[in-house]
């Protein structure tokens, strides 16, 4: 395997280690409750994404797969 011949200076290492530190995360503000959130997540609060109640949706899919399998097993 290959080894170095030089050590690598101080100031070297800290170039390339600079973008490893931790930046702070954008917030956005949620249209629906005013909350700061994410940015392209729903928000927690209010469940809300993109102008759409997600939570909603997504209980009425269980409802509809759930009706599905019904009306599957009924027609076996």
């Amino acid at each position: 395997m290959a080894e170095p011949k030089k050590r690598h200076s101080s100031t070297r290492s800290g170039n390339r280690r600079s973008h490893l530190a931790v930046k702070a995360q954008s917030l956005a503000t949620c249209p629906q409750c005013k909350k700061p959130v994410l940015s392209h997540h729903v928000c927690a609060n209010c469940g809300f994404y993109n102008g759409k109640d997600v939570l909603e949706l997504e209980k009425k899919q269980a409802e509809k797969e759930a009706r599905r399998k019904e009306a599957e097993k009924t027609n076996e």
